[in-house]
């Protein structure tokens, strides 16, 4: 058994990965300030004995004895980042250094949440880990984006003068149940508007592409690459590879929910990538993983979430 400090551990991502951890019998210290994460996500965890909660948030330093961290606090919604930029760029950077310092202190090993944003509007299809991205230093989406760079940067040095043990990944878009329903992310706001037969808006064409992880797949990862051998620091993309256009998303809702929608499209957001897969050699070869839950699987489980929660 460990003691684990998960940050952020009350979000859409940071519960489910508490619970697995919690189940395999951990001592499990749920970090999170409840900007975006919720005490209903870990309501089916309060009553377990080795599972606790701490309002804090990691821009201020926080003390306590564990073997190992997961750093996941940042809002990952373009709509909840941007509402307080400076406020989010600070979550990474901040965050960063005192989980990093943390770890140092107690030569613990510490697990970074990066993501596919490092890699921008890429130019390069798929995106392979060395790939350096093309980021607006300076647009709306600049927050998130290049603090969660910084984040890697400060990891990889923190690794490389001080020996901190760490881990980074890069996750490729997600969804799953817990998400929050008016989060701006393409799954959750389709699966809305479908359920409440209103227009499913498309910003752009249709045409940029994306590819959608179950949650499940992704903890899966998180946990492998927590396990590796310490000389393997990463980054790891963590992704479904399989790719779709938005379009071709949208229509999946409508048919899923069975809905009377209609799509509309509108003009595209600032910076936003036009196309995002993600080539998971590393993690085949590394970790022994590939995702495992299709599509066509995990949308029905997001459809009766929000049917129970939301509607």
């Amino acid at each position: 058994m460990k003691r684990i400090l998960v940050t952020g551990g009350a979000g859409f991502i940071g519960s489910h990965l508490c619970t697995r951890l919690v189940n395999e019998g951990n001592e499990v210290i749920c970090l999170d300030n409840f900007f975006t994460g919720s005490k209903k996500n870990i309501l089916h965890l309060l009553d377990c004995h080795n599972f606790e909660v701490a309002r804090h948030d990691v821009i201020q330093p926080y003390y306590a004895e564990v073997d190992e961290i997961y750093n996941l606090a940042c809002p990952a919604s373009p709509v909840k980042y941007q509402i307080d930029p400076i406020q989010t760029i600070k979550t990474s950077v901040m965050g960063a250094i005192n989980m990093l310092g943390l770890a140092q202190r107690l030569k613990a090993k510490v697990l970074q949440t990066s993501t596919s944003e490092v890699y921008g509007d890429p130019f390069v299809h798929p995106q392979p880990e060395d790939y350096w991205g093309n980021v607006n230093p300076v647009g709306y989406r600049s927050c998130y984006d290049e603090g969660k760079r910084c984040a890697e940067t400060l990891f990889m040095d923190y690794h490389r003068q001080n020996n901190v043990r760490i881990k980074i990944i890069r996750i490729f878009n997600t969804y799953g149940p817990r998400m929050l329903p008016h989060d701006g992310r393409v799954v959750s706001n389709f699966i809305i508007q479908a359920l409440n037969n209103e227009d499913i808006t498309i910003y752009g064409d249709g045409t940029q592409t994306r590819s959608f992880q179950y949650v499940d797949d992704l903890i899966e990862a998180m946990i492998r690459m927590m396990a590796t051998e310490d000389s393997f620091t990463g980054p790891v993309n963590i992704g479904n590879p399989r790719e779709f256009t938005i379009l071709q998303l949208a229509e999946k809702v409508i048919n899923c929910v069975g809905s009377k929608s209609k799509i509309v499209f509108k003009p595209l957001p600032h910076d936003d990538p036009k196309q995002r897969k993600p080539d998971i050699t590393l993690a085949k070869e590394k970790l022994n993983w590939e995702p495992t839950v299709l599509l066509d699987q995990g949308l029905p489980k997001m459809v009766e979430y929000f049917k129970e929660f939301v509607l």
